[in-house]
């Protein structure tokens, strides 16, 4: 994952913040290292939801500074709109962040870094890289 567009779920940034799982995080801080960081404001938003305290917002919100932020071009939700359609066709429901979160990374030539599985059904209609990591495993497995 050296030198990628690296686009960092939620998912992976709140295990990584609660610094549960000493492998994610060691490979979180890989990707922080080595990649490019791409992070959506919806990403932030949904972080700046869970917070607990006014002190958690403004860490969350200082944080994120260093990073690349990405919003929508004018097609986004449109894309992703038609990403959920696509999917629902073939019986496969995704909440309509993900697909917004797929489009984005998509848009911005990222490959999606997060612990949901959905990302792999995701890929079947939308051609990204995902790296979802096997914590039992090992190292981050390419998709």
């Amino acid at each position: 994952m050296k030198d990628e567009n690296i686009l960092i779920d939620t998912s992976v940034w709140i295990g990584y913040f609660k610094n549960t799982n000493p492998q994610l995080n060691e490979m979180v801080d890989e990707v922080l290292t080595y990649g490019s960081i791409f992070v959506p404001k919806v990403v932030m938003a949904e972080l700046l939801q869970g917070a607990k305290t006014e002190k958690e917002m403004s860490i969350i919100e200082n944080y994120f500074g260093a990073f690349n932020i990405i919003d929508q071009t004018e097609d986004t939700w449109f894309n992703a709109g038609k990403l959920a359609f696509s999917m629902k066709r073939k019986g496969i429901s995704i909440h309509l962040v993900d697909c917004y979160i797929a489009t984005l990374a998509k848009e911005n030539d990222c490959m999606i870094f997060s612990l949901d599985e959905h990302f792999n059904n995701i890929k079947k209609f939308l051609q990204i890289k995902i790296y979802i990591p096997d914590l039992n495993l090992g190292p981050l497995r390419p998709n």
